[in-house]
């Protein structure tokens, strides 16, 4: 069975009607980290919208997720600025150190998503990738190879 309680606890707060769906979606995504699919039908009773407006919703919206999330979620930007400084190297290094494989964004052990983004806003910083809300500038591999160590050392992996 689903825990809905966080639902309800945000409903309460924003209201249990289609104008508030956002706020709500965002509650959700804050606690689980990602939207699970599992939430879409109870949420639609509730607020009175269909399933389909509401997955509608998730997938226009670029901050949500219907995937699950590591709990350190890396995003590597691959603006101009970053990529011109070599963002590319530090984005393959992660999924080396991490043992992604091709297309996968998160490890096994849910430790860590890595993800591209357009541009952080840190051009002056590049190449820039941030561990959930820590930016990290002047990004080359070693430094990878260093915040992955020093972020596994203080979960004890």
């Amino acid at each position: 069975m689903f825990d809905y309680s966080i639902l309800d606890r945000a409903m309460e707060k924003f209201g249990k009607e289609e104008k508030s769906l956002i706020a709500v979606l965002q509650e959700a995504q804050e606690h689980y980290r990602y939207l699970p699919k599992e939430i879409f039908p109870y949420l639609a009773e509730k607020i009175g919208v269909s399933e389909a407006k509401i997955y509608g919703v998730v997938t226009f919206y670029e901050n949500f997720s219907i995937e699950q999330k590591g709990k350190y979620v890396i995003k590597v930007c691959d603006g101009t600025a970053c990529h011109v400084r070599n963002s590319v190297p530090v984005l393959n290094e992660l999924r080396k150190v991490l043992g992604l494989k091709e297309g996968q964004k998160t490890t096994e052990d849910l430790l860590f998503t890595v993800e591209t983004v357009s541009c952080l806003g840190a051009c002056g910083l590049a190449p820039v990738m941030m561990v959930n809300e820590t930016v990290h500038s002047a990004m080359t591999p070693e430094k990878v190879r260093e915040v992955i160590k020093n972020i596994k050392e203080a979960e004890n992996v």
